[in-house]
C-alpha cells in the first residue's frame, strides 16, 4: 500500500507503484448482468455457445465493464489521510489491449503519476494497469484522475 498524511504527500509519491494482492473473477453472471444493465447485449459477451466458436473461444467482458472495476481492483492500494472528500475527476486516456475472456482473473497496479494543487484540494492521476493472470498483456491501462478535497 501507498500511504500519505495528507492530499499535499501525493506529491511525494509519485512514480511509486503498488498492485493488489488478490485476484478478482470475472464471470458469466457479472457479464450478462453488466449486459442488462447498458443494454449491451452483443453475442460475444452473452452467448457461450456461439462466442466458443469465436475469435477469442469464449464470451468475453465488456470493456467498459473491466473499466468500471477500477474502484474495485484498487481500492485500499493508496491511502490518503486528511481528506475530507475524495471524487472521480474522470479518465485522461484508456486503451483496451486484450479481453477478458469469461472465468478469467484480473488485478489492477496503480502508479502515482502526478499531483497538482487545485482550490479544492488535490488533483492526482494515477496510471492503473489491470492485468489478466497467465496473460503476457494487461487487459487495460487507464489514466484515472482523483480530486482530494482537504478536511
Amino acid at each position: 500500500m501507498i500511504a500519505v498524511a495528507t492530499p499535499a504527500g501525493l506529491a511525494d509519491v509519485i512514480g511509486q507503484s503498488v498492485t493488489a494482492d488478490g485476484w478478482f473473477t470475472i464471470d458469466q453472471t457479472r457479464i450478462d448482468a453488466f449486459a442488462d444493465t447498458t443494454d449491451d447485449h452483443q453475442w460475444i459477451h452473452v452467448d457461450p455457445v456461439r462466442a466458443a466458436q469465436g475469435p477469442f473461444g469464449a464470451t468475453v467482458a465488456h470493456g467498459y465493464l473491466t473499466l468500471s472495476l477500477i474502484p474495485a481492483l484498487t481500492d485500499g492500494l493508496v491511502e490518503v489521510g486528511g481528506t475530507g472528500l475524495v471524487v472521480n475527476y474522470g479518465l485522461d486516456k484508456v486503451r483496451f489491449l486484450q479481453p477478458v475472456t469469461a472465468g478469467s482473473r484480473i488485478r489492477a497496479t496503480s502508479t502515482v503519476t502526478s499531483a497538482e494543487p487545485t482550490p479544492q484540494g488535490v488533483r492526482a492521476t494515477f496510471t492503473v494497469t489491470v492485468e489478466i493472470e497467465g496473460a503476457t498483456k494487461p487487459a487495460l491501462i487507464a489514466e484515472t484522475v482523483v480530486l482530494y478535497f482537504a478536511a
